[in-house]
């Protein structure tokens, strides 16, 4: 049916029309080709977004030309800067800035506060405390209350006699219950010489701490008495004759009849404080760090020398703790030991480590006393006043830099440091 309409419609349409029809529609024109934009390197004067460099766009009817306006071409940039230079004048326009050039030497100070039973007093506030240095007073720019981790370097003397060490030996379990998670422990020991048993710092909670304390465990010295007379005196060593060591004679080392030479005594106590320091000083500066001792406070035969080893302490903030044992802890015994006659073996210098350092000493003669020490020392180290002033001497000059600190309090003890020497740590 609409093949047919279709063919009627045709039919029906005249010859002109027909033709008008079947005629070829007209060609559409091409669109215009695209063409390549100008090289940057050719263009001139200012390059404006969506119009070109030194072009303005104009419109006249339907058609649109471009005219490029010719432009002086500008002078070559400044090369920049080079990296390491720096800017000492002030920018054109600009009033010359001062220069300011400031070096702050920040000195921390822990103070421990006891009253006349020993007891820490608490709730003393930053009006209580006045702190001198070299006679000057200083005005206090930190105070804190807050308690900080620990860093403690155990030194335990193997050279202790036997009874004693034995109780040194039980007590070293109590150590770990001391601390809490957050402090951390190196382990040294020494009798002729330190040595490092823990190898580093590990966590006070960790299990490798009973093992590291474990290997510091001796059977000790025995005490004895020099034989220079009698069939026991002498050299009782002999082949073919004559001494294996001709030290041993009669009227040489081992003495004779008329005169008693004591066997000489080594108790590296300098050597055993120095190697702990050396660790401990790496620690962070945020940390407690804290050497803690048990021995008699004896020293002999030590490479290293108070003078230095103390030097070194009070350079890296770090206080000597300790408890005494032996013959050191006897009551009115323990005070005579402090006094060093010349030429003699120093039999209590572990006292003077603790004065000068900030640290605290306690002297215990049975196992219960040693093991009660360990909490006690902590929790003194661990809970103290922490002053902070900066330094009216001139920048880390080398040289000693004496502290006092006062409470005004009546009856009350202040335990600090004595003094230190500034380092690179405290600029700031």
């Amino acid at each position: 049916m609409a093949l047919t309409a279709l063919l009627s419609l045709n039919l029906n349409l005249s010859p002109a029309a027909l033709a008008q029809q079947t005629q070829q529609p007209s060609a559409v024109p091409d669109a215009p080709s695209p063409q390549s934009p100008v090289p940057l390197s050719d263009a001139s004067g200012p390059i404006k977004p969506g119009v070109g460099s030194g072009t303005e766009a104009t419109s006249s009817g339907s058609s649109s030309s471009a005219t490029t306006q010719q432009a002086p071409p500008p002078s070559a940039p400044p090369p920049p800067p080079a990296r390491d230079t720096v800017q000492t004048a002030a920018p054109e326009g600009v009033d010359q800035l001062p220069k300011y050039i400031l070096n702050v030497n920040f000195v921390e100070v822990p103070v421990t506060v006891k009253d006349s039973k020993g007891t820490l007093v608490a709730g003393l506030t930053f009006r209580d405390f006045k702190i001198y240095e070299n006679e000057t007073r200083e005005p206090l720019r930190l105070f804190s209350v807050d308690p900080r981790p620990l860093s403690v370097a155990f030194v335990v003397d193997q050279s202790l006699t036997s009874d004693v060490m034995a109780k040194v030996n039980n007590s070293l379990g109590a150590i770990q219950g001391a601390l809490t998670p957050y402090d951390e422990v190196a382990v040294f020991s020494y009798s002729n010489g330190s040595q490092n048993r823990s190898g580093g710092f590990t966590g006070a909670q960790s299990t490798r701490v009973p093992y590291v304390l474990s290997m510091t465990k001796t059977a000790g010295s025995e005490v004895l008495a020099p034989v220079n007379d009698g069939p026991f005196a002498s050299c009782n060593i002999r082949e073919n004759g004559n001494c294996v060591d001709p030290n041993l004679q009669a009227g040489r080392s081992a003495g004779n009849g008329t005169f008693i030479t004591i066997p000489k005594e080594i108790h590296t106590l300098n050597d055993g404080i120095l190697a702990a320091a050396k660790e401990l000083a790496t620690r962070p500066k945020e940390r407690r760090r804290v050497i803690y001792v048990i021995s008699d406070g004896k020293e002999s035969g030590s490479k290293a020398t108070y003078k230095d080893v103390l030097r070194y302490l009070e350079t890296n903030k770090i206080a000597v703790y300790g408890t005494l044992v032996g013959t050191s802890a006897n009551w009115g015994e323990g005070y005579v030991s402090r006094i060093h006659l010349p030429f003699t073996m120093y039999d209590n210098l572990l006292a003077k480590y603790t004065l000068a350092t900030g640290g605290t000493l306690d002297s215990e003669r049975n196992l219960n006393g040693i093991e009660k020490s360990y909490a006690k020392i902590a929790e003194e180290a661990r809970t103290q006043y922490t002053l902070g002033y900066l330094s009216h001497q001139p920048f880390i000059d080398g040289k000693f830099r004496k502290i006092d600190v006062r409470v005004d309090r009546p009856g009350l003890e202040v335990i600090a440091k004595t003094g230190y020497y500034p380092s690179a740590e405290d600029v700031r």
